[in-house]
């Protein structure tokens, strides 16, 4: 189906907004650049501080970039989720997938203490992070995935999401309290989310599961159309619907957990942003909303991290409680107009 004028418009609108976002990101902080200086020292041009060329190469650039990745991944994720769930609450946080990332994280920084020298060593490296995030997220997708097939109602299967996050938070209150002082200190900080201490080897290592998580995603765009009206429907017109659930169920869960891997559970985006999409564009045609739920996912987690920057202080807020003041109030918005899904 061609675009229309308005969405290409609106397509070349969000590709401005997030090249002009992505640069006042770099600039602002609790050292400020100016714009100029910023463009001068991505095109590899002298900038006129030495300082800001460290601070540009060694901290804003590779958090900006993070940012985008999780707010493609996390948003991408979101959007799957809603379409095969028939859920506009679904959510990669709200169904417990982050908390089931978060169980497996716990269990490698918190209980690593009870395993072997020569595994534990393995477990704490990037590689077994995201490998024990993405199976606890997977758990979780699974076992929601099952118990929603009960069950037609939409909040009935809101609330066992819920019930699976308080599951998986019940057993990291237990591990916590058998951690030595240390152990729990790491994972805190871990579970408030950050997206600003990454090397350039955890952002390519990223790079590579998001690229792959969004690249399934893209597989099954045109199955998600028919799944919109139902999976009796989709198999009617030819759509092989176990395998677009399986494909769903894996991108979902190398998106959802390599980024909560490296990034922290980080609420709400992949919530608010499909919808933001959805009333942006006004279809529900999801080749226009996979093109858009990635640039609105960049630009939202954009935003939401040079507002946590606090410009112009030396303060920085955790990025989980920037994304869950701006994306609370959708929730609610969304459940006050229940009644029109």
């Amino acid at each position: 189906m061609p675009l229309t004028k308005k969405q290409n418009l609106l397509f070349i609108l969000l590709l401005v907004a997030m090249v002009f976002l992505f640069l006042v990101n770099i600039s602002l902080g609790s050292v400020s650049i100016p714009l100029k200086e910023v463009v001068k020292g991505l095109f590899s041009q002298e900038m006129s501080k030495e300082s800001w060329e460290i601070i540009l190469w060694n901290f804003r650039f590779p958090k900006a970039i993070t940012a985008i990745l999780v707010g493609i991944g996390l948003s991408m994720s979101g959007l799957l989720m809603q379409t095969l769930f028939r859920n506009p609450l679904a959510g990669p946080y709200v169904l417990g997938l982050s908390s089931g990332a978060s169980l497996g994280v716990a269990f490698i920084i918190l209980g690593t203490g009870f395993l072997p020298t020569f595994i534990s060593s393995f477990f704490l490296s990037n590689y077994g992070l995201i490998l024990a995030s993405s199976l606890g997220s997977l758990l979780v997708f699974m076992a929601v995935l099952m118990v929603s097939k009960k069950l037609k109602d939409t909040m009935a299967i809101l609330i066992v999401g819920l019930m699976f996050g308080s599951f998986t938070s019940a057993i990291v209150s237990v591990l916590s309290y058998f951690t030595s002082a240390e152990k729990l200190q790491k994972f805190t900080f871990w579970s408030m989310g950050s997206i600003s201490n990454l090397s350039w080897n955890e952002i390519s290592l990223l790079s590579v599961f998001v690229i792959i998580g969004i690249g399934i995603s893209f597989m099954v765009i045109k199955p998600l159309n028919a799944l919109l009206l139902g999976e009796k429907y989709a198999q009617s017109i030819g759509i092989n619907y176990k395998k677009t659930r399986y494909l769903i169920i894996i991108a979902t869960s190398i998106l959802a957990g390599s980024i909560t891997a490296f990034a922290g559970p980080i609420a709400f985006i992949g919530l608010a942003v499909p919808h933001m999409a959805k009333l942006l564009f006004q279809t529900s045609n999801h080749f226009v909303l996979f093109w858009s739920t990635l640039l609105l996912g960049a630009i939202v987690m954009l935003c939401c991290d040079t507002i946590a920057q606090v410009p112009g202080n030396d303060i920085t807020l955790p990025i989980n409680a920037i994304t869950s003041v701006i994306g609370a109030p959708v929730v609610i918005w969304l459940l006050v107009r229940k009644k029109r899904f």
